[in-house]
């Protein structure tokens, strides 16, 4: 086993991308070298700025702080008696005015998988009061976590850096591992890798898209859709954008269309292809009875309401945005039809673990998303043809502060069943 001793390097590099500074008192403090310096001009002070001393891009601090922290999760891969190991270090970044970074490295979490992909978990114990997913108690031991902490993000963690000199067993080798991750999470990937024969074929094939959504989203999906997946494959057809995909796919299954058939699975520009199913699938339900429709939206609203009820009234607010949850099944029609895409079209106010929202602007839809109740994470927000709006990055920072608010609601159900 590499010892912790022996991993100085690979942990200052995660902070090197990054330099940090501060203004205060008109003075410019680099955090990385201490240099202090007064700007010629007050608007020098952007997002970015340069430090004349070591040359670094320096992204400016909030100017009321005094202490400054930098958390980021490193990962060393290597094998031990049959087992394939992941050891996951937490690294902390401390930086004051006028002096020199601080650095604190411990290693948190450990996980050991066996051949046949099943994985145990050694962790630190955590803060249970905490919300955050780095409250650590570093003064506990290692301790075996039961097999059911799958349920607990924090096991979920994916690496920021993953130290590049790998050993891992033979078998992963085998089944197409060779030195990259691709952005998922060691002990997922090998863990899929040495139990998955999809996973596996999906490796082997270059289909990193489709990989890294099989393992780190919905695995379901991806099986359902395996014939066409297996066409994808003997074309060499490469996916951009695998959930646009995924809804490509069941617009092609709603029309009867052959998933074995290149010509539809494979087509030369996907978004556009997309776009013109949703429109044929929307001129197919608009030619059924108006009566018919009704009743199968009233149904429908049944049904929605007994599932997510509990979420309704639910907004967020910020100047002019407004986020919150569509109440009623007849504004997912109007929704899909304002934004062009296929919201209502694919009923996704009939999928369980999806909450859908809309986020307005006055009036206007903007952008609507799709928020999963089991990881608590924003699947997707799509705007006016699923192409990213203007306030893109304001909707994503106002719900990602509020989703604790979501999680709240989920909670009182849980307690709600418990008790009855």
């Amino acid at each position: 086993m590499i010892e912790l001793w022996n991993l100085k390097s690979p942990f200052p590099s995660a902070y090197s991308g990054i330099k940090w500074g501060v203004l205060s008192r008109s003075k410019f403090y680099c955090l990385q070298c201490t240099h202090v310096w007064k700007p010629s001009c007050q608007s020098t002070c952007a997002k970015f700025t340069s430090c004349p001393a070591c040359a670094g891009k320096l992204k400016m601090m909030p100017y009321n702080q005094v202490h400054f922290k930098e958390t980021e999760y490193s990962a060393v891969v290597d094998s031990c008696e049959g087992f394939q190991v992941v050891r996951m270090i937490i690294s902390h970044k401390h930086m004051k005015k006028n002096f020199t970074p601080t650095y604190f490295h411990k290693e948190v979490m450990q996980h050991w998988i066996n051949p046949k992909g099943e994985v145990r978990t050694l962790a630190l114990s955590t803060n249970v009061f905490s919300s955050t997913l780095d409250a650590w108690k570093f003064y506990s031991p290692l301790e075996i976590k039961p097999k059911d902490f799958s349920r607990n993000a924090k096991y979920f963690i994916n690496p920021y850096k993953v130290y590049p000199q790998v050993k891992v067993l033979p078998i992963l080798k085998r089944n197409g591992f060779k030195s990259s991750v691709y952005n998922i999470a060691p002990h997922l990937l090998f863990s899929s890798l040495l139990s998955d024969p999809i996973a596996e074929t999906l490796l082997k094939s270059c289909q990193l898209n489709l990989l890294q959504y099989y393992i780190g989203a919905s695995r379901q999906n991806i099986r359902r859709n395996w014939q066409a997946v297996k066409t994808v494959i003997r074309n060499g057809y490469k996916i951009s954008d695998v959930q646009i995909c995924e809804d490509y796919l069941e617009l092609l299954r709603y029309i009867n269309k052959d998933l074995s058939c290149p010509l539809y699975v494979c087509p030369k520009n996907l978004s556009e292809a997309h776009d013109h199913l949703v429109q044929k699938k929307r001129e197919l339900l608009r030619k059924k009875k108006l009566q018919g429709l009704r009743l199968e939206i009233e149904k429908a609203q049944k049904k929605y309401e007994s599932d997510k009820k509990r979420f309704f009234g639910l907004l967020f607010k910020e100047k002019e945005l407004t986020i919150s949850v569509i109440e009623n099944v007849k504004d997912f029609m109007q929704e899909g039809y304002d934004l062009r895409h296929c919201v209502f079209t694919n009923e996704y106010y009939d999928r369980k673990d999806s909450l859908i929202l809309s986020a307005k602007v006055g009036e206007k839809s903007v952008e609507t998303i799709e928020i999963s109740l089991s990881k608590m994470e924003i699947l997707q927000c799509r705007g006016l043809k699923n192409k990213p709006s203007k306030h893109h990055r304001q909707i994503l920072n106002l719900l990602s502060q509020n989703l604790t608010l979501i999680k709240d609601r989920m909670k009182k159900r849980n307690k709600t069943r418990v008790l009855s």
